[in-house]
């Protein structure tokens, strides 16, 4: 079934609109509050105006009447952008601009609170915007009314101010859209100037071969958020390069083990059908060969052992045991081997083991079967079991041959053997398996050696606690 599910996008492609739309979020913001104290700073300043407009006419017609207003009136004739209404006491008006009414009927301007405080509003009409105030006035002593209130009606045009708005917003529109194309140039070429050490690392990556995996990419040479980076692909490179190492080595390992018992039943096959045999000597061909492939299957068996206790989905059955009581039956296994060569195998010791049995059982058995062949005949095979903390320890020792120091760091690899001219001995796969299953336990395995002296091998398993955080 085909996946559905999108390409993610390239690291650049993500920096670039991040950078973009950030640059535009700051912009708009930016713009958008200088746009408003703008717009809100021109409607203060025409209030303000307006409200000395009104103060004046105020001021005017209490002093002198309707004929201090007259050049008002026709103001609005000559380009004045104020409209001005007079109302007497019973609110029918007495006075205005000429047209004024088919623009602003009385009742559209805001009630007139008091001779001191003019109260503004704004109203669209004739697609013009105005803003209007009203104000209280008492007649002078000319007027009948003088002991009244009038009522002072003044409109402002602002649509010169409102198309300026709508300009200035256009502007903030533009700068806004520049801004944010200008972002977006300078944050591709900024971000493909700052990925250029990425671009180089990968030309650096796709140069590393099989072959020259002793190659290093140096993470001092390299910017400071890419040196864990560099340094992690350092690691791996070391650690692909020791793993190209076992492998090789274990390759030509597996060749020679095969090839030898291979090698000795086609030697065998071939002169025995020189010239005819008797019965006899066919059956110790057959024999022979039979032994051959025992010990293939042996070392297929183990190889493939090894390969499931390497994999990931390899699973274990951990359960509790008497760890003696476990030793000292699988010791039993041996001991007819061992009375036959007056080898004595001895265990001391308890813990509570908790582990797999099967794997367990081939551990301790491997080491035994590992201890009887390389101890002389009235030797002593001594096994010891103590708890330390949260772990159990098992150690076989021998007082064997030993084996050389610099052989000890390797006796865990496959194959590998301290005395290649013993190759019959065994197959160089024992301690291997011993060590796989530990690991596979989450435990550990060492060994202690001294030529001429003998050698322990030390088996920890952790505990339950342990073992469950393995």
């Amino acid at each position: 079934m085909s996946s559905n599910r999108a390409e993610p996008r390239s690291i650049a492609t993500q920096l670039v609109l991040l950078f973009t739309l950030s640059a535009a979020l700051l912009l708009a913001g930016g713009m958008g509050i200088f746009y408003w104290i703008v717009v809100q700073h021109a409607v203060v300043e025409d209030d303000v105006v307006l409200a000395d407009r009104i103060d004046d006419l105020q001021t005017r017609f209490e002093k002198n009447g309707l004929q201090a207003l007259a050049a008002e009136f026709e103001a609005a004739s000559r380009g004045s952008p104020f409209l001005v209404r007079v109302i007497d006491p019973e609110n029918v008006p007495v006075a205005e601009t000429p047209g004024m009414s088919a623009v602003l009927s009385s009742n559209v301007f805001p009630p007139a609170a008091s001779t001191a405080i003019a109260i503004t509003t704004q109203y669209r009409s004739s697609g013009k915007l105005y803003g209007l105030t009203s104000r209280h006035a008492l007649g002078n002593d000319e007027n009948p009314h003088a002991d009244r209130f009038f009522t002072i009606q003044v409109a402002q045009d602002r649509s010169e101010d409102e198309r300026v708005s709508h300009q200035f917003g256009l502007l903030a529109i533009c700068v806004i859209v520049i801004g944010s194309g200008v972002a977006a140039v300078l944050a591709v070429t900024v971000t493909r100037r700052g990925l250029q050490p990425l671009a180089k690392m990968r030309r650096m990556f796709e140069r590393v071969q099989p072959e020259h995996l002793s190659e290093r990419i140096e993470p001092t040479r390299w910017p400071r958020e890419l040196q864990p980076l560099a340094a992690s692909f350092d690691d791996m490179l070391g650690r692909l390069e020791d793993s190209f190492t076992r492998l090789s080595q274990f390759s030509a390992d597996l060749a020679h083990e095969l090839r030898t018992p291979i090698g000795n039943m086609l030697g065998e096959a071939q002169v025995a059908l020189t010239r005819d045999r008797s019965s006899e000597e066919y059956r110790a061909v057959i024999e022979s060969t039979a032994a051959e492939c025992d010990r293939l299957s042996g070392i297929i068996n183990n190889l493939l052992f090894l390969a499931r206790a390497e994999s990931a989905e390899h699973q274990i059955a951990r359960s509790a045991f008497n760890a003696r009581a476990a030793v000292e039956k699988i010791a039993g296994f041996y001991q007819t081997l061992a009375e036959d060569r007056h080898i004595t195998v001895s265990v001391d010791g308890d813990g509570q083991m908790f582990a797999d049995p099967i794997l367990f059982n081939r551990a301790v058995g491997n080491l035994i079967d590992n201890a009887l062949r390389f101890t002389p005949d009235k030797g002593r095979i001594e096994i010891a079991i103590r708890k330390v903390d949260d772990k159990v320890e098992v150690s076989v020792s021998d007082n064997g041959s030993g084996i050389a120091p610099e052989h000890l760091p390797r006796v865990f690899d496959r194959f590998y053997r301290a005395d290649p001219s013993r190759s019959a001995a065994g197959t160089g796969l024992g301690l291997s398996l011993v060590k796989s299953i530990v690991d596979l336990h989450g435990g550990s395995a060492t060994i202690q050696s001294k030529v001429g002296h003998g050698t322990t091998v030390t088996l920890t398993f952790p505990g339950k606690s342990g073992a469950a955080t393995a």
